[in-house]
């Protein structure tokens, strides 16, 4: 019988270099994934992109009037998130552009358009976009009053309002309707 030939030193570093390298692979990533969960530090992508509020301001014993007088009722069991926005009565180009905004994120929905209704406090300017989500409320001092921080002299905030009528988060102006679309659509399909 032949013996097997010699293995040279340094064909036996190349292999145990490569076997130090595999386990590593597998060895490494483990080890910064559990450093990361026992310090408690997450990836940014895993964190929603508008401001989460607490305490969540609580509307359902407001009920809003659409702009025609009749009731906008919250209830719960349709499970349609809302967008809010409650605009000064002097906006009118940062509006039209938010308006438009807003309507390419409700498109953007697709087959869960249906659960998104934007409610737009008071009239919207001339101009302004008008998807088929799209319900104006009349005047409401109490609902404007229980918006956090709405009066931002940075700009115009937007909301998103849970099923139930929990303002749950808020907008500050200037904000990328990409963030607003990827948590409302992260919440959607929690429900």
């Amino acid at each position: 019988m032949n013996s097997p030939a010699p293995v040279s030193n340094a064909q036996r570093n190349r292999n145990r270099l490569t076997l130090v390298l595999i386990a590593a692979f597998f060895f490494v990533p483990m080890l910064v994934a559990g450093v990361m969960r026992f310090t408690d530090r997450h990836p940014a992508i895993n964190r929603q992109h508008g401001e989460l509020l607490e305490p969540k301001p609580d509307l359902r014993q407001l009920e809003p009037a659409l702009a025609d007088g009749k009731p906008y009722p919250w209830n719960p069991g349709s499970r349609v998130w809302r967008i809010v926005v409650a605009p000064q009565p002097d906006c009118l180009q940062a509006c039209v552009k938010l308006s438009h905004e807003l309507d390419t994120v409700w498109q953007l929905f697709g087959k869960d358009a249906d659960q998104v209704d934007i409610l737009w406090l008071g009239e919207p300017p001339a101009g302004a976009a008008r998807p088929a989500s799209l319900r104006v409320l009349g005047p409401s001092p109490q609902l404007r009053e229980r918006l956090p921080r709405l009066n931002d002299p940075a700009g115009l905030p937007v909301y998103v309002i849970d099923p139930n009528g929990f303002v749950i988060l808020r907008y500050a102006p200037g904000f990328q309707p990409g963030g607003l679309r990827t948590d409302l659509s992260r919440l959607l399909k929690l429900m």
